[in-house]
């Protein structure tokens, strides 16, 4: 589930640069479409994600792991980045974007950075 959340997470934004680039309205049209649907492929899988991931935490790690924190400080900024992305796709729908596609390709790299992070946590658990 982790996987297709940040399959998502990655993919959504990079939709966004190409919807920001197009200027074809039926080009624009069908890249919405493919943004709308992922979006809505993805959010429950975000859920299921986050009950699966709380559950396995309760269930077999203690609360003192300190990196533990860290880690869901930064699920729980994923999670903004998702409803982020959700009110970005909402703009586009009502062709109001007011970014760049620069903007977009900077705003896709946040969750590789965090994804980067997190794994270097729980490898690493610095604390």
């Amino acid at each position: 589930m982790v996987v297709s959340w940040f399959a998502g997470l990655f993919y959504l934004p990079r939709l966004f640069v190409n919807l920001a680039m197009e200027t074809h309205p039926v080009a624009y049209d069908r890249l919405l479409l493919m943004a709308g649907k992922l979006y809505r492929f993805v959010s429950p899988i975000m859920w299921l994600t986050l009950i699966s991931g709380v559950w396995l935490w309760l269930a077999y790690f203690p609360l003192e792991m300190h990196w533990m924190w860290l880690k869901l400080a930064l699920v729980v900024g994923l999670v903004g980045y998702h409803h982020v992305c959700k009110s970005l796709l909402r703009k586009f729908q009502a062709r109001q974007n007011t970014h760049t596609h620069v903007w977009f390709r900077w705003f896709n790299e946040i969750p590789v950075i965090v994804l980067v992070v997190i794994v270097l946590l729980v490898v690493l658990k610095p604390f």
